[in-house]
């Protein structure tokens, strides 16, 4: 039984191990850029830059402050980050007029967007706008969270804070979303986040979308090339993980266990009264009179205990009383006999076994 059903356990587990192998092992799609409007994965906004374009607004991605300062003055600004910027780039990008929409709290958050204050970070989901700005009130519920701020016409209340803040600067509108989460493909349908998305980024005719720049490469080690970590393929630790769990599941399917208590019979067949008299020479040669007096009294004590009606445990007075009124001897020598001292020699210790055996036949009798 435990045999099959460890057979069927083991196979399972291999076929579970050979699929999360196969999917750690196949080779990648190439990496979602978060919020990018050229990106159609899940965590892209191909989507959203779709939907503005079919609305007749211009969308431009730029993934450096110089394309998005070449791009001119009064657009939309949208920054979803500000990872690989210096401190010129932002002021650079403070400088630009139009309205702006930040994500997060960027690096610089105090030169683009002064008046948001971060207060804290609370977990996404649906919220209700419970503000006065026409965007968030004709959008209703959205899936939205991250980050929170404090600062006019909050939107979207949190514990604290909220994950939607937007106020007039010199230049234009600014605001400021908690996540930028709303605006990727994968949530662009949920609740009236497309809602709230187009409202935010349609405000002017062209927006400027910053993205992260491309990844520099990486810098070889040395003239001649790169480290071996650099070498060795990215998947190849998930094989080495799945290696040792496939040896670790067939170790245990294979490995022993222990069964059931097998009964062996015994090669020699060994009858009771040579245990008596072998046990009988060892306390003779060793002169250990009063271990086998003590024994052979052990003996009689347990067995005449039940045969007199007596309990477990009873003590001299009550068994020499019970013998002396079952056999009608006397309670003195009854006493002598199985409580007395140790014989003085063999001739006594084989009398005290005689006499021993005899109260047990006479109580026996009776």
């Amino acid at each position: 039984m435990w045999r099959t059903g460890r057979f069927a356990l083991a196979v399972a587990a291999l076929v579970a191990l050979a699929a999360v192998g196969a999917a750690l092992l196949a080779p990648a799609q190439g990496e979602s850029r978060f919020l990018d409007p050229a990106d159609t994965g899940l965590s892209g906004s191909a989507a959203l830059a779709q939907l503005l374009r079919q609305r007749g607004v211009t969308v431009d991605r730029v993934d450096s402050v110089a394309s998005a300062v070449a791009k001119g003055r009064d657009r939309l600004l949208l920054v979803t980050s500000t990872t690989h910027l210096s401190w010129d780039d932002l002021d650079r990008l403070a400088a630009l007029t139009g309205d702006r929409v930040v994500v997060g709290t960027v690096a610089g958050l105090d030169r683009l967007a002064p008046g948001a204050n971060p207060q804290g970070q609370v977990r996404e989901r649906s919220r209700e706008p419970d503000c006065g700005l026409p965007a968030a009130r004709a959008a209703g519920s959205v899936h939205i969270g991250g980050y929170t701020f404090s600062g006019a016409n909050g939107c979207y209340p949190a514990d604290k804070g909220a994950a939607l803040v937007s106020f007039q600067q010199p230049g234009g509108t600014t605001t400021v979303v908690g996540s930028g989460t709303f605006m990727t493909n994968g949530h662009l349908a949920e609740d009236g986040n497309a809602a709230l998305a187009l409202s935010l980024l349609s405000t002017e005719k062209a927006v400027t979308w910053l993205v992260d720049p491309p990844r520099p490469p990486q810098n070889l080690a040395g003239p001649g090339g790169r480290p071996l970590s650099e070498l060795v393929p990215p998947n190849v630790p998930w094989a080495a993980l799945s290696a040792v769990l496939a040896v670790l599941v067939a170790a245990f399917w294979r490995g022993r266990r222990l069964g059931p208590v097998v009964t062996e019979k015994l090669p020699v067949i060994v009858r009771a009264a040579e245990t008596v008299e072998g046990r009988g020479r060892l306390y003779r040669s060793g002169r250990a009179r009063d271990r086998a007096a003590d024994v052979l009294r052990a003996g009689a004590i347990d067995r005449l205990t039940p045969l007199l009606g007596l309990g477990y445990g009873a003590g001299q007075q009550e068994v020499v009383a019970a013998l002396a009124a079952r056999t009608g001897r006397n309670p003195h020598e009854l006493g002598s006999a199985l409580y007395g001292p140790p014989p003085a020699d063999d001739a006594a210790l084989v009398a005290l076994a005689g006499y021993l055996d005899s109260i047990e036949r006479n109580v026996s009798e009776h």
